[in-house]
């Protein structure tokens, strides 16, 4: 018994070093593979899709501006107040999925969106609470706030990991995506106090890596060490694709060199309010 684990102990870190994934990101493979099992999978196949050319994110522009700050406080019992105009939004993204003729910046910027959107509702079904965690607990992939299965997209049951991690982070290669989609925690990226739109997608996504990656509260970068969010640990093979962790951040921080030891800071999970 003991040397099949050794065995399998093996085989999962040679399978890591060749797949360039931590243990987290190794756990995630994992978990998915037991959630597909279950028949919890989003059955991508049978969404409706729009029939339109793009989505007008006007409505949710004007509730971010209206009850988010631009250090990325919101404001819930605010939001509470808009609950109509907030469901006429999630409305029009649940009807209307990316549809194949859909340039890259209108589907990731609706992606973004979505997935920030329905955090908000996610949490709003659930005021007052501390944190996000306390909506449910258990397993991730399982039993968490991320895998309920609380709205529609393109008639199809959807929920939150699936988007970030079967969307967003399987189709889209780009890394960025990690400092604008918010859990609505005091550690995650803020939410942007604006909706993301494919004409300004690319200077949005820069600012929102600059801004997180400069804030102390988020990053302390050091001349001897980096102190970094765990969101840097649990997805270094989406920064890692072209190089090392050092090389990703110099691009916000020129400074970083190799030497400086990296570690990571404990993750908030306080409400953003």
């Amino acid at each position: 018994m003991g040397s099949g684990l050794v065995i399998l102990g093996i085989a999962l870190l040679g399978y890591m070093k060749i797949a360039n994934k931590n243990f987290n990101a190794l756990a995630l493979d994992v978990l998915t593979f037991v959630k597909n099992t279950k028949g919890n999978r989003v059955k991508f196949e049978n969404m409706t899709p729009s029939r339109l050319d793009s989505l007008d994110h006007i409505l949710w522009d004007r509730m971010l501006k209206k009850y988010v700050s631009s250090e990325g406080k919101v404001d819930y019992v605010g939001f509470q107040s808009s609950v109509l105009e907030l469901s006429e939004y999630l409305g029009h993204l649940s009807q209307n999925p990316p549809a194949a003729g859909w340039s890259k910046e209108d589907k990731l910027s609706y992606w973004i969106n979505a997935y920030n959107a329905f955090t908000v509702q996610l949490i709003l079904n659930h005021y007052p609470l501390k944190s996000i965690k306390d909506i449910s607990n258990g397993l991730p992939m399982l039993n968490s706030p991320w895998d309920i299965s609380f709205f529609k997209i393109g008639g199809v049951d959807f929920d939150l990991n699936t988007i970030e991690h079967e969307v967003l982070r399987k189709q889209f290669d780009e890394p960025r995506i990690h400092f604008a989609i918010n859990c609505a925690s005091i550690s995650c990226p803020k939410l942007r106090n604006e909706a993301y739109l494919p004409s300004k997608l690319e200077s949005q996504l820069d600012d929102q890596a600059q801004y997180f990656i400069h804030n102390r509260q988020k990053n302390q970068i050091d001349k001897s060490e980096l102190k970094l969010s765990k969101i840097f640990n649990w997805f270094q093979s989406d920064f890692t694709k072209q190089g090392s962790l050092h090389s990703y951040l110099r691009n916000y921080a020129p400074a970083i060199n190799d030497a400086q030891k990296i570690d990571y800071l404990d993750y908030n999970w306080t409400l953003n309010n």
